[in-house]
């Protein structure tokens, strides 16, 4: 069985992680850290949300950092402010008893101002959302003429997001940037021209059997009713919670806001995130859930990127998701840090094909409830 000593990341990182109760690399850390560590190389990564990718390239590019120097010398982009500084602060974890290694998340929704002000400090990474970037870059409030490292996270939801163009700028601007790291859910067509045209021939390529990626601590489980009854079955299974928190997924956002009204009706501690959102208003939602004001947290796929909370008990799959990929990502919300937790799906009988495809294609076994108690 490897260790992190084994693949070879140093002693004073390797106290970080035992102390965050990081003591045995996930499959995608075992393979990703070997190749990272030995030298300049260009990486696409196929891997799901929750499967350790943060310190499969977190950890061999701080080692590549120089503190010394006082410049921007690793570049990380991602799709969503909350996965930004999810990646921030993980970083920042994985530092203790290193030497000072600064990092820096900036996007946007939040004042430039202050962000410009940040950056005026030794910053070493820059964690950043494509288009802020871009706009400091333009201010030229970020050098990062010195980058030696970019790592693009989470590219699928970039270029779902709309960020194709921003991300061609950015890489265009640190062409001579001597290792490039992609990680992605699913490789789309325009992931592969991004590949193609930025990353080297010969960039090593590692990808996860998906088959591996579900949490092994989730209880996956399903209740088929009406289409009309699944908000009082929806009621019932969060009654059998009491105040165990959780998220309930809805393909669209018009639905996470229906259902948030329904169940706020029913005086149940729900509230909705989704793309319409302000900042400050998904700030305040988040908030709220966090200090556990809020129970119940009604989101889209896209919404609930990069939120990271930790102790949510189970998942709810109010409308089941269209690809498989969704499902991991969702799932991957609940049982985590070794904890159990729920993935329950509410469906009509007709959806029971979509469970049957998630069985498949994903090698996890669906339990049936017959009534949720």
């Amino acid at each position: 069985m490897k260790n992190f000593e084994n693949l070879g990341i140093r002693k004073d990182l390797i106290k970080s992680l035992n102390e965050l109760n990081i003591v045995t690399p996930t499959e995608i850390q075992s393979e990703v850290i070997q190749v990272l560590l030995n030298n300049n190389t260009d990486l696409v990564g196929q891997a799901q949300t929750g499967t350790g990718k943060t310190a499969a390239y977190g950890l061999p590019l701080l080692q590549r950092i120089d503190p010394k120097l006082n410049e921007v010398q690793a570049l990380i982009l991602c799709p969503t402010r909350e996965l930004g500084q999810q990646v921030a602060k993980q970083l920042f974890k994985f530092t203790k008893y290193t030497e000072k290694i600064f990092t820096e998340a900036v996007y946007g929704g939040a004042k430039i101002e202050n962000q410009i002000n940040a950056l005026r400090r030794p910053t070493h990474i820059v964690v950043a959302t494509p288009g802020r970037l871009l706009d400091l870059v333009r201010r030229k409030a970020v050098d990062i003429r010195k980058v030696e490292t970019i790592v693009l996270d989470e590219a699928d939801e970039m270029l779902s997001m709309g960020f194709k163009k921003d991300l061609n700028e950015i890489l265009q601007l640190v062409k001579a940037v001597k290792s490039k790291w992609l990680f992605s859910a699913t490789m789309p067509h325009e992931i592969k021209q991004i590949v193609n045209e930025h990353l080297s021939p010969d960039a090593h390529r590692i990808e996860m059997n998906t088959k591996n990626v579900v949490n092994k601590n989730i209880e996956h489980q399903f209740v088929i009713c009406e289409g009309e009854d699944k908000l009082h079955v929806l009621i019932q299974f969060l009654q059998t919670q009491h105040k165990n928190r959780g998220v309930v997924f809805c393909k669209t956002k018009a639905a996470t806001q229906t259902l948030a009204k329904q169940l706020i009706s029913k005086n149940i501690a729900a509230d909705a995130i989704h793309g319409d959102l302000l900042q400050k208003e998904r700030d305040k939602v988040m908030r709220a859930f966090k200090n556990e004001s809020l129970q119940i947290l009604i989101a889209t796929d896209l919404a609930a990127r990069g939120i990271d909370i930790e102790a949510l008990a189970y998942v709810v799959h109010y409308q089941l998701p269209d690809k498989e990929e969704y499902y991991t990502h969702r799932s991957g919300r609940t049982a985590r840090a070794g904890k159990k937790g729920i993935s329950l799906c509410i469906v009509t009988s007709p959806e029971m094909k979509q469970i049957k495809y998630f069985e498949k294609a994903l090698g996890i076994g669906f339990s049936q409830i017959r009534q949720v108690r």
